[in-house]
């Protein structure tokens, strides 16, 4: 990759993480958006999700020491009917108007056709990345490269010194830690209960076992519902520590909430929320937060603002067909 001076250009690699990590930091500290800051440790336990190949899949500017821009591709597992792939990229507030948003576009668009025809060839192929959107910058470019946003999602955020004690699970249901022996049933109860939220692929078991092996992930905040022998519910919790070094507050992020669909409406996923936060108040943390699809077809977001959830911002999925449907 070329152009914009005399930076270099690359994959990214372990070695890269302090680089990463400060980088993101200063983005989310420029944008109003903490879930930018992110530690090196939550970074290298990226590098290792499984499907995703830093090697040949993400690029990275840098001027000397420091990461000027960076993007990285994530191809999904199933492209049914289209494969929506996602990536992610960030340009350092230092090195902005410069064209380095535009030259990471390019170098996503041109990577992407590639990688998308060796796993799913022959399908449609929609790129989706992100932007904040109070991020006027942001939005203009991605529209300014054929790009639409497309869905809304919101980050919430409660405070955890007014939350009661755990209420009561609903009659003929018991929650649980989610313990080691339980981790199969949590996966399928994930894989159930989102079967039917937009832009979402089953997750399978070595990704799984990814997630529940990151240093983010707090297995005494998480917790799974049965009814009747069966696992009905499942809640898994996070904990990002760079949230409390930047704000001084620990911060418990709900990252996963749901039931089967036969647990719906019998206010299993309020319990599980209650019992996270009531005894994440009990250890010390201070907020909790989430990110939640605002057309979500279970209405989540009502949910999440009557057990006291208030939305933060909002960002939007912007989408570009590479390769259209027929």
């Amino acid at each position: 990759m070329t152009g914009n001076g005399a930076l270099s250009w690359r994959p990214i690699e372990r070695g890269d993480v302090a680089a990463w990590a400060a980088m993101l930091a200063a983005v989310g500290n420029a944008d109003g958006d903490d879930h930018d800051s992110y530690g090196e440790q939550v970074l290298l336990d990226l590098l290792g999700l499984p499907g995703c190949d830093f090697a040949n899949d993400s690029i990275a500017a840098y001027d000397g020491t420091v990461m000027a821009a960076c993007a990285f591709l994530m191809a999904r597992p199933a492209a049914d009917p289209v494969h929506a792939m996602r990536f992610e990229a960030a340009v350092h507030p230092d090195y902005r108007r410069r064209g380095l948003g535009g030259l990471v576009l390019d170098w996503v668009e041109q990577k992407a056709v590639p990688l998308h025809e060796k796993r799913h060839p022959g399908r449609p192929l929609a790129l989706h990345g992100w932007s904040k959107s109070d991020n006027a910058g942001a939005e203009a470019l991605f529209a300014t490269r054929g790009y639409r946003p497309v869905r809304w999602w919101h980050a919430m955020r409660m405070d955890l010194s007014a939350v009661p004690s755990a209420q009561a699970a609903p009659d003929g249901v018991e929650i649980v830690g989610l313990t080691p022996d339980r981790w199969e049933d949590a996966r399928l109860v994930r894989n159930e209960a989102f079967q039917d939220h937009w832009g979402s692929n089953e997750t399978s078991a070595e990704v799984w076992s990814h997630s529940i092996s990151q240093q983010v992930f707090r297995p005494r905040f998480s917790y799974v519902a049965y009814a009747d022998g069966q696992a009905i519910g499942v809640l898994l919790s996070h904990e990002y520590e760079e949230h409390a070094k930047l704000t001084g507050t620990r911060d418990l992020y709900v990252a996963i909430v749901g039931t089967r669909r036969a647990g719906r409406n019998r206010g299993i996923a309020s319990a599980l929320l209650s019992r996270a936060l009531a005894d994440g108040k009990a250890d010390g943390f201070g907020t909790s937060s989430l990110l939640v699809d605002g057309d979500s077809l279970t209405g989540a977001v009502g949910l999440y603002e009557r057990i006291g959830y208030t939305v933060e911002y909002t960002y939007a999925t912007q989408a570009k067909d590479l390769i259209p449907p027929g």
